[in-house]
């Protein structure tokens, strides 16, 4: 498959064990692959170069930005974006290809269905979760925002359609990760509130995390990922409901 007039680009911190595969799915396609790494510990450098990307050092500024910060990295204009947690499959590598058979694609953007997989699971279940993001843009017509804690693609001009096949999203390595994660992510989102100076009532409180776990274990279907489905469930809404809790505990000290 020849490389396309396409630069796919990668945040990561110590990611050493994952960014190899992240890497691997898009050369094929990839006109150029960048990382942009905040100060990995361990061998995330070396193993991303030696795949092929270019590093690049940025100290973590939030999510939005650091992946603004990737964009101006790039030397092509129409960017594919992955997570080091993420993996193009062979079939969505290929509707990609399809799209630049006759030059650059029409349209300013191309939402992903990024479907998750948690650990132990192997092969990617029909009831997998379902994300949808627009991850292969135009970036003169389409940019990430700003936003320390969220990571959304802004289209200022033109239209976008989703593509069939999916992205491979493997977000933990294990339910401690999890848990790592869920209070890692939690903290910022409170963070983030704090500055929105929002106002949460008790029934808030009390609802979050039942509401939380009903929507995650049913209408995404862990329910029928077994007991790996419930415990993954629980870490979510905890999250969701510890979100609250630390912007309460910042906001009046509980």
């Amino acid at each position: 498959m020849k490389p396309l007039p396409l630069s796919v680009f990668i945040i990561a911190h110590n990611e050493a064990d994952r960014i190899a595969a992240t890497i691997d799915s898009v050369k094929a396609i990839a006109g150029e692959i960048v990382v942009i790494d905040s100060g990995s510990t361990d061998d995330t450098v070396a193993v991303a170069e030696s795949h092929g990307a270019r590093v690049i050092f940025n100290a973590w500024p939030g999510y939005g930005l650091q992946k603004r910060f990737g964009e101006d990295a790039c030397t092509h204009h129409w960017l594919l974006n992955l997570d080091a947690d993420e993996a193009l499959t062979p079939e969505l590598a290929a509707e990609i290809a399809a799209l630049f058979a006759q030059g650059e694609p029409p349209l300013t953007g191309y939402v992903l269905q990024v479907r998750d997989m948690l650990p132990g699971e192997e092969v990617l279940l029909p009831q997998a979760h379902t994300n949808r993001c627009l991850r292969l843009y135009n970036r003169n017509k389409a940019r990430f925002s700003e936003s320390p804690v969220h990571d959304s693609v802004i289209v200022a001009d033109g239209k976008t359609a989703e593509l069939a096949a999916p992205v491979l999203h493997r977000s933990f390595r294990s339910l401690t990760h999890a848990i790592e994660k869920m209070n890692s992510y939690s903290s910022a989102q409170a963070e983030n509130l704090q500055k929105k100076g929002l106002d949460f009532p008790l029934a808030r409180l009390l609802s979050e995390f039942p509401v939380a776990f009903l929507k995650v274990y049913f209408i995404r279907g862990y329910a029928l990922r077994g007991r790996r489905g419930f415990i993954y469930a629980v870490n979510y809404a905890f999250g969701r409901f510890m979100r609250i809790a630390k912007y309460l505990e910042k906001k009046e000290g509980l």
